[in-house]
C-alpha cells in the first residue's frame, strides 16, 4: 500500500507543472488588459487573429519578437513587470506581462479565434462615363522632371512622380524613402503655393521637381496655403530603408498666364530638418 501511495505522489509531481501550465483563449477587446504569467527560460505565445503589424513593450527585460500572427514573449530578468501593446489591422490589444515566476504557473499560450473570413463582394463598376473620365484623367497624366542631385544621407526623402489634371483640381503622386534610422510617419502633406520671383531658370524647369538647393535659392518667397482636398497612403509608417506611394489632390491655384506655377509640399519633419518637395508646373 506504501509502495502504491509513494507511486501515486511521484506521478502527481510529474504531472502537476503540466495541469498548471495554461492555454487561454483570449476575446479581441482594446479595452479590457490581458494579464500574463511568465517564467525564465520558457517562452509564451499569444496568437492572435490577423497579421500583427507593430508591438512595443516598456521594459527590455522581456525579449519581444513577433512572425505574422504569434508574438513570442521570454522574461530575461526575474521580479519586474511591464506592459505590452499588439496592433492588427482590427486594433490595439493590451497585456500586462507579470514577473517571472514559476513554471507550474505560467501562461504556455494565450490564443486569439480566428476572424471568419467574410464573403468578397466584388465592387460594381462605375457608370461608362465616369471610367471613361477616369481613363482620360490617367492618359492626361505627366511624368515629373528631376535633375540629379546628391541625396542627403540619413534622411526621408519625397520624389515626386506625376501630375494629373482634371478640371481645376490637381492630384500629385509621390514616393517616399525612409534613409533615416527611425520609422517614419508621413501623415497628410501640406500644400503651399510659392510666390516667387519670375526667372528663366523656372520656365526651363517647368513640370520637374527642384533639388534642395535650388528650392533654397529662390528669391522673394511667399507662402499660400493650397486646398487638400483629398490624400492617400499606401503604408502609413516607413521602417528605416523601405518605401511607400501616396497620392495627393489639390485645388488647383490660380496661375498668371503662361507663367511657371511652384507649389510645395510639406510633410512631418525626419528629426534631422524639414521634409519638403517643391514642384514647378
Amino acid at each position: 500500500m506504501s509502495r502504491a501511495i509513494t507511486a501515486f505522489a511521484i506521478l502527481a509531481t510529474v504531472l502537476v507543472p503540466a495541469w498548471a501550465q495554461k492555454i487561454e483563449i483570449q476575446k479581441p477587446d482594446r479595452d479590457h488588459i490581458v494579464h500574463v504569467q511568465t517564467a525564465l527560460n520558457h517562452l509564451t505565445v499569444i496568437e492572435v487573429g490577423g497579421p500583427v503589424t507593430m508591438v512595443a513593450a516598456g521594459s527590455d527585460a522581456f525579449k519581444v519578437e513577433w512572425r505574422e500572427n504569434k508574438v513570442f514573449v521570454q522574461p530575461t530578468e526575474a521580479n519586474v513587470a511591464t506592459n505590452l501593446f499588439i496592433w492588427t489591422a482590427a486594433g490595439r490589444l493590451n497585456y500586462e506581462l507579470e514577473p517571472a515566476g514559476p513554471v507550474t504557473g505560467m501562461d504556455f499560450a494565450i490564443d486569439q479565434p480566428m476572424a471568419r473570413p467574410t464573403a468578397f463582394k466584388p465592387a460594381a463598376a462605375p457608370p461608362a462615363d465616369e471610367q471613361r473620365a477616369r481613363s482620360d484623367a490617367l492618359l492626361g497624366g505627366r511624368p515629373v522632371g528631376m535633375d540629379r542631385f546628391k541625396e542627403p544621407k540619413n534622411r526621408v526623402l519625397v520624389f515626386l512622380k506625376d501630375t494629373f489634371r482634371q478640371d481645376n483640381e490637381l492630384f500629385v503622386r509621390y514616393a517616399i524613402r525612409n534613409d533615416s534610422k527611425e520609422a517614419y510617419d508621413p501623415g497628410r502633406p501640406q500644400v503651399f503655393k510659392l510666390e516667387a520671383q519670375e526667372s528663366p531658370k523656372l520656365y526651363r524647369r517647368a513640370n520637374s521637381q527642384l533639388t534642395d538647393d535650388e528650392a533654397v535659392g529662390l528669391k522673394n518667397v511667399d507662402e499660400n496655403p493650397v486646398e487638400v482636398l483629398d490624400a492617400r497612403l499606401r503604408s502609413a509608417r516607413v521602417d528605416p530603408g523601405q518605401e511607400t506611394v501616396g497620392v495627393v489632390g489639390l485645388k488647383l491655384p490660380v496661375a498668371k498666364d503662361g507663367a511657371p506655377m511652384v507649389l510645395r509640399l510639406m510633410f512631418p519633419g525626419d528629426g534631422n530638418g524639414p521634409v519638403t518637395a517643391t514642384l514647378v508646373l
